[in-house]
């Protein structure tokens, strides 16, 4: 990948969208993950405004380390970012315990989760309309069309995805091209919703190198499974069930259409 040629294109891409949609700058969540800091520092190249936000609900201390970390090159770096610190831990307590717990305490568990991640969404275009932004999406492509791994209307619900066409091995590419700090390039991919150090792969049951072998192959027409090794089978199986159960993430909310005759 011509890493420098895809920094400039992504740069250009948001000052044209910007432009275009009349607004004035963006918005994004920073987690302290690699995702999050390569499109932060896209951003920041536009010379635009852009407010980091650190949203942090129980956070693990590493990763908000990671977050404080990264916003502070960027200041240091680019004088036209700003960044606020909003603490939801009492807000989605306060969530948790009005709402009914559900008795299979997994799936309790999971939608927890997936508040937290609603719950930032709501808090970033709280600041995205007050300052007339756009929210930026920190989605890779394994995550966004391979897997779906994100809550939807959560870290899913954003104004536009600048490196939702890039492999997450792409994204550690433009993160050295962009002098992204090494403790986050070497940092384990962690979704942040659970308050612990789990990472995606304790998640997914694969890492994103086995994830995106998985993508490549599932678009090819013949697929020799009898060559397969038993981990490469697993993957396969993972990849292609996560694919599969997760559709209604990546494809357009379904519209009941009335035929006309009705109307």
């Amino acid at each position: 990948m011509e890493t420098l040629k895809v920094k400039t294109h992504i740069v250009d891409w948001l000052k044209d969208y910007a432009d275009e949609s009349k607004t004035k700058g963006f918005v994004i969540g920073v987690s302290g993950g690699i995702d999050s800091a390569v499109t932060s520092t896209l951003a920041a190249e536009t010379g635009l405004p852009l407010v980091c936000l650190e949203l942090p609900i129980h956070q693990d201390e590493n990763q908000a380390d990671r977050a404080k970390t990264h916003i502070s090159w960027l200041k240091k770096k680019y004088s036209n970012v700003l960044s606020i610190e909003t603490d939801l831990t009492a807000v989605f307590d306060t969530f948790s315990n009005a709402v009914v717990s559900s008795e299979n305490e997994e799936t309790n568990f999971l939608s927890l989760a997936n508040a937290r991640a609603r719950l930032r969404m709501t808090t970033l275009y709280y600041y995205a309309q007050t300052n007339n932004y756009l929210v930026l999406g920190t989605g890779n492509k394994v995550e966004d069309f391979g897997v779906g791994f994100y809550t939807k209307y959560g870290d899913g619900g954003v104004d536009l995805s600048p490196i939702a066409d890039l492999l997450k091995s792409e994204v550690y590419q433009l993160a050295q091209q962009l002098n992204v700090i090494q403790d986050i390039i070497a940092a384990p991919p962690t979704d942040g919703l659970w308050g612990d150090e789990r990472t995606d792969e304790d998640q997914i049951g694969a890492t994103y190198p086995e994830l995106e072998w998985a993508m490549e192959l599932s678009e090819k027409a013949n697929i020799d499974f009898t060559s397969f090794t038993t981990r490469q089978q697993k993957i396969f199986e993972i990849y292609t069930r996560l694919n599969t159960i997760n559709q209604h993430k990546m494809q357009a909310i379904p519209v009941c259409k009335i035929p006309s005759d009705l109307k």
